[in-house]
């Protein structure tokens, strides 16, 4: 069976209709916040059993999405708009932002972040400019004594600048956004669940399993007064290359990046938080990061087609809310001018028929940053086809540029209409199909350990060593890692009775780690260093969770096998690589 074959077929089942559009493209036409003082910046889009398991997925609710019923059809109200809202939503919304003044559909188009924990004077901005909401960093979470997420001030900050995005009397909630994508980024730690990095789910081969896990993922983050997302990642790793991207991408194959990327935004949909698609054009395949500079996308229209676009013709068939545009310059749509603030880019997007909100990607970053102020990224990015911008670098100069340029024409006033109008709509419908389910009650932090350990088990990834049977003879050494890779690894042998001190190393390779020595060679996170590995064994993880490293210890224990297979290819080893 050719690579990922298993995994079309399989989600061609589960997901035809959706299957049927991640294949067909029809072209008409994370994130960094500055520091305070001198302190780094934290990023939106970077950092910050013994027997093979189950991926039968459990019944979820269906997705938010879903076509509405022919009676319901016979109310006008009810007219779907193709990207979830109904007409019902977008009546209300256009209702209310008609009575906005310009100072207010400003601040209804920005996402601003913040520092520290304190929300207090944050929340008097979002009051004073109107704001359409916040975004949580890693620096605004509260932790406990022993360092963990304080559920309870995690939640009372939420709270208060959901409070505050109403102070206005507009009837709609705000937005109260993170990155928790799994893996490298994942802004709230423990006692929620700890994910292994997307690319599990492309190595594990499973609709219903990344499903699953975006319904298992978000529904913990409702009751902490989340209801956006920015996940899940959809672009198409070329693998070592891609500097940014990595195992953040869950396949090298577009295909598989498609129906996998689709399933884990319905379950998040299902779980009632708003999914981001991200990064159109699509990151995965430039090599440079742009946290830090502006990276160069060479390819042509018609291979974007092909390859980057296809998760996002997906998605935008299933009717994906909300889509984030990444800042990299694509000379086939727009020279020199990063793809968020390029109206050709936004162009193309809506010409694979995207009706929904157009996020950009955080404002602060390099990409932007460096060519342009605050003020006029921000208009730049709204009259190019933005409807939401992401952690402009200061915000009270990117909402007073707004308003300065719909006064003096420069910005015309419909665009911002149509910003604000989009913003409004998904809120209005967010809150209202909501409180139509019974999925905002969320799901108890940690629940979903035991399924992140089956994504685990159904990813481990053996390249090149036996496939049955153990591989490592009761005793084994551990080498590399951070000291928290081999302190859990030392658990996971431990608990699959493999003595730690003697015996085979196990080499654990990180990210940005080189190639091991050794006689067992593991790659934490990207596969990519396997290829330079000198060991006779080589095993790709994704995942540094305790219950990645015990799904390690099973196989190396010979309690389980390791049915995951390679996502993109790594060196020698073609995509699909992999125990039968």
């Amino acid at each position: 069976m050719a690579p990922f074959q298993h995994l079309r077929d399989s989600f061609h089942k589960s997901f035809p209709v959706l299957a049927a559009a991640s294949t067909a493209v029809a072209l008409a036409s994370c994130t960094a916040a500055p520091p305070p003082a001198a302190s780094p910046a934290p990023s939106s889009a970077a950092p910050s059993g013994s027997a093979a398991p189950s991926v039968t997925p459990r019944t979820t609710p269906a997705p938010r999405t879903a076509s509405p019923s022919p009676s319901a059809t016979a109310d006008p109200g009810a007219r779907p708009l193709g990207w979830g809202p109904q007409q019902r939503d977008q009546d209300a919304a256009a209702a209310a932002v008609a009575a906005m003044s310009p100072e207010q559909k400003a601040g209804q188009v920005l996402l601003p972040f913040f520092t520290g924990t304190d929300a207090t004077a944050h929340a008097a901005v979002v009051e004073r400019l109107h704001l359409a909401g916040s975004i949580i960093m890693g620096d605004n979470v509260p932790r406990d004594p022993q360092g963990k997420v304080d559920l309870a001030a995690m939640t009372a900050i939420n709270q208060r600048l959901a409070q505050a995005t109403r102070a206005d009397g507009r009837p709609w909630p705000g937005i109260i956004g993170v990155d928790q994508e799994g893996g490298i980024v994942a802004r709230l730690g423990a006692p929620l669940t700890e994910w292994p990095a997307p690319m599990s789910y492309g190595a594990a081969g499973s609709g219903p399993l990344a499903r699953e896990a975006g319904q298992g993922l978000a529904g913990e983050l409702v009751p902490l007064g989340f209801n956006t997302d920015f996940a899940p990642d959809a672009d198409v790793t070329i693998g070592p290359k891609d500097p940014t991207i990595g195992a953040r991408s869950m396949s090298g194959d577009p295909g598989a990046t498609a129906g996998l990327s689709v399933a884990f935004s319905q379950g998040m949909l299902a779980a009632g938080v708003l999914p981001t698609i991200k990064h159109f054009p699509g990151h995965g395949s430039v090599t440079a990061d742009s946290h830090l500079d502006l990276p160069l996308q060479p390819a042509t229209v018609a291979e974007l087609q092909q390859r980057d676009w296809k998760p996002f013709q997906a998605a935008i068939a299933a009717e994906a809310p909300m889509v984030m545009t990444g800042h990299i310059a694509v000379p086939a749509l727009e020279p020199g001018v990063p793809a968020s603030l390029s109206a050709p880019t936004y162009a193309a997007l809506r010409g694979l028929g995207f009706k929904g909100v157009a996020v950009t990607d955080a404002l602060n970053m390099g990409a932007v940053s460096k060519q342009y102020p605050p003020g006029s990224a921000a208009v730049k990015a709204l009259a190019a086809g933005a409807d939401l911008l992401l952690m402009p670098a200061d915000v009270w100069q990117a909402h007073a540029a707004i308003v300065g340029a719909v006064a003096s024409g420069a910005l015309p006033a419909a665009r911002l209409d149509e910003a604000a109008l989009r913003v409004a709509t998904m809120m209005t419908w967010h809150a209202r199909t909501a409180a139509a389910t019974s999925a905002p009650a969320g799901l108890p932090a940690g629940s979903g350990t035991p399924l992140s350990a089956r994504v685990s088990a159904a990813a481990v990834t053996v390249l090149t060593g036996q496939c049955s049977g153990a591989l490592a003879p009761g005793a084994v050494q551990v080498a590399g890692g951070s000291p928290a890779d081999r302190e859990r690894f030392s658990a996971a042998a431990a608990g699959a009775g493999l003595a730690v001190g003697s015996g085979p190393v196990v080499s654990l390779i990180g990210i940005g780690g080189r190639h091991a020595g050794g006689d067992i060679a593991v790659a934490l996170d990207a596969p990519w260093p396997l290829q330079d590995a000198t060991a006779p064994v080589k095993v790709a993880l994704y995942g540094r969770s305790q219950a990645a490293f015990d799904a390690l210890a099973a196989v190396l224990a010979g309690k389980a096998t390791a049915p995951g297979k390679l996502p993109a290819a790594v060196g020698s080893f073609p995509a699909g690589t992999g125990c039968p």
